[in-house]
């Protein structure tokens, strides 16, 4: 049997609880994304694998970070490079914004997104 891949069923109050609890940069992204205004359909607060993702796009493998300050720790880095290759082999493509950036740049934020999806037509 093939291992479960989204949404494991141990992780679904977190995600739910993720969900209500989106710091204000998720929640501008979100209004953003959310009724597939960018032509397709996002998930917010998705389960792949053991980890969270804070957006995903089915329909493109796209998943979408925003980096906070728990992102700024020495840990961090390496953190985030052993989610990013996780993801990367189940062929999804990473996208990072920062908290900063999505908060001064939205515009610009949703226009790389905007591209990436192009590209990967």
């Amino acid at each position: 049997m093939k291992d479960k891949v989204f949404n494991i069923k141990q992780h679904k109050a977190l995600r739910k609880r993720l969900r209500g609890d989106m710091p204000h940069p998720e929640l501008l992204l979100w209004q953003r994304l959310r009724g597939q205004q960018l032509g397709v359909k996002f998930r917010r607060q998705h389960g792949i694998g053991s980890y969270i993702v804070d957006f995903y796009c089915p329909e493109k493998c796209l998943v979408i970070e925003l980096d906070g300050d728990s992102h700024y720790t020495d840990k961090a880095p390496n953190l985030d490079k052993k989610r990013d290759e996780y993801l990367s082999s189940k062929c999804m493509l990473v996208l990072r914004f920062t908290n900063v950036e999505v908060n001064e740049e939205l515009d610009s934020v949703v226009g790389k997104i905007t591209n990436a999806m192009g590209v990967m037509d």
